[in-house]
């Protein structure tokens, strides 16, 4: 066999530099990881930690943070490693007398950044990526009138109104044929000398003249119409002071669907007295500005509203225009994120009324008895526009009472009231029309 020279040397050579770019692929790769970000994560981080004070492109509680990288690194001359130290602990650093740090701290009103000690570096590098990344291309939303767009789905072919007009052509058409085919045979049976007779109507005596000669219809009838007239006026006087559906358009428009439903606030967040209270209060605006400082504008579903909504005219310009009218009413300027202290009352129009003779308790039913808000207010967090679920009529409280059991469980007043009464009705649970609760005195008085 002959013997190949340098064979070992080649093999040798060739093994290094494999080895060689193996390694220079790994360390370019691992300098990537450590200098670059994933964008998609960076957004889910600074929706988690940033979004509550800062916005990509705009002034917030805390300044725009639009490509603030390239401007820190580039325009103020400080190095990444200042930006890690002072994400993770910007107190410390205002302390510590950092020049920059002191002066973004005097410009905005000493609002010190929240320190975020369990960021690590590489979860800055991708909110820096998030950051610095071009904003995405507007979505093309899908119009009633069929225009293009992403959400508003897939057509559902010919719609219903146009084959409902083609079916009235189609009836009209036939009618005007069957009249012209009448009219023709007419003329040919004519110009063949064919005599078409008339019908001769006979004298009949006229349907109402009929009527009331016939004594006993006219008292059945008279009789009918008096009971009918009754019973529509009773119908109609039991409805005066009941306004279930009643739905008034407000000032302010606010989407309990949005706040309630998509969002999850708990109802008495915003109306905290009827926990304690007798009612349940109409929210301050200092309320909705606990979130609004920060949420400016709404961006709603990201694949765009729907052709409901398109239709009633709720789409994100709609609603950021009512936050645009928010402001206004409490004087928050926001492009120098502070009040102005000139401020405009807003008159809401108020939805559930009872008369005055009626006492209605909310903390009692709400602390008290643990009542969802949604036994009377119906699903809230369905309503675009708050109205009326409920009558709210006297029957239908009493009928409430009949058929709530009350809860015993960790209240020692209802002891031995429980223990007295199960003994006098022979239950075990109690509704509250057991403890009293159809006594006129109750609610009247």
């Amino acid at each position: 066999m002959k013997k190949v020279l340098y064979r070992h040397l080649f093999s040798k050579v060739l093994g290094l530099s494999l080895l060689f770019f193996s390694v220079s692929f790994y360390a370019q790769e691992e300098a990537a990881d450590a200098s670059g970000g994933d964008v998609a994560k960076g957004k889910q981080l600074f929706n988690q930690n940033c979004a509550a004070c800062h916005s990509l492109d705009r002034k917030m509680t805390g300044p725009a943070l639009a490509n603030v990288e390239a401007r820190l690194l580039e325009d103020e001359g400080l190095d990444k490693e200042w930006l890690y130290a002072w994400i993770k602990n910007s107190p410390g650093m205002i302390k510590a007398g950092d020049a920059y740090a002191n002066k973004i701290y005097a410009e905005y009103n000493q609002a010190a950044m929240t320190a975020f000690p369990t960021l690590s570096d590489q979860d800055i590098n991708d909110i820096l990526a998030y950051t610095a990344a071009p904003p995405p291309a507007p979505t093309v939303v899908a119009t009633a009138d069929g225009g293009s767009g992403s959400s508003g789905g897939e057509s559902s072919g010919i719609s219903n109104e146009l084959i409902l007009g083609a079916l009235a052509l189609v009836f009209g058409l036939l009618i005007i044929m069957l009249i012209l085919v009448n009219r023709t045979l007419r003329r040919i049976a004519e110009a063949n000398g064919v005599a078409l007779e008339k019908e001769k109507a006979e004298k009949r005596v006229p349907i109402w003249k009929a009527f009331a000669q016939n004594q006993f219809l006219v008292l059945c009838t008279a009789i009918f119409l008096l009971l009918a007239s009754g019973y529509f006026a009773y119908g109609w006087m039991m409805q005066i002071g009941v306004d279930q559906g009643y739905a008034p358009v407000q000032p302010i428009h606010y989407s309990h669907k949005i706040h309630a439903g998509d969002n999850k606030i708990e109802c008495k967040y915003c109306h905290s007295s009827a926990r304690v209270s007798k009612t349940s209060g109409i929210p301050s605006l200092n309320v909705c500005m606990n979130c609004h400082k920060s949420i400016y504008e709404y961006k709603g579903n990201p694949e765009g509203p729907s052709a409901e909504d398109l239709a009633n005219g709720y789409t994100n310009e709609f609603y950021t225009g009512e936050i645009k009218k928010l402001y206004k009413a409490v004087g928050w300027d926001e492009e120098e994120q502070e009040y102005t202290g000139e401020t405009q009352p807003v008159e809401w129009v108020r939805v559930h009324n009872l008369p005055d003779f009626a006492y209605f308790n909310h903390s009692q039913h709400v602390s008290v008895a643990g009542i969802e808000c949604q036994t009377c207010h119906g699903p809230v967090e369905e309503m675009e526009i708050m109205e009326q679920f409920a009558p709210l009529t006297m029957g239908w409280c009493i009928n409430c009472h009949r058929e709530t059991n009350v809860k015993m469980e960790g209240n020692e007043y209802y002891e031995a009231i429980h223990a007295e009464l199960s003994k006098k009705y022979g239950v075990e649970q109690l509704t509250a029309a057991m403890m009293g609760g159809l006594e006129c005195g109750k609610c009247h008085y």
